[in-house]
């Protein structure tokens, strides 16, 4: 039995977006979005990771 299975993850959610996107090994695929989406009107070389996510305190 093969012990990888393929997954499919709709980059259209925050959840997808951010695992495409949002982490340091993807960091040359955000570029080239980013570059796209500006349509050369500025190039972007380098981007930086910041954790901005605030999770909110658990009532539990």
């Amino acid at each position: 039995m093969n012990e990888f299975r393929e997954r499919y993850m709709n980059p259209y959610t925050d959840f997808g977006f951010k695992v495409l996107f949002g982490i340091p090994m993807n960091k040359d695929l955000l570029i080239s979005f980013l570059n796209v989406l500006l349509h050369k009107k500025q190039n972007i070389v380098d981007v930086t990771y910041l954790n901005s996510e605030h999770l909110g305190a658990s009532g539990f």
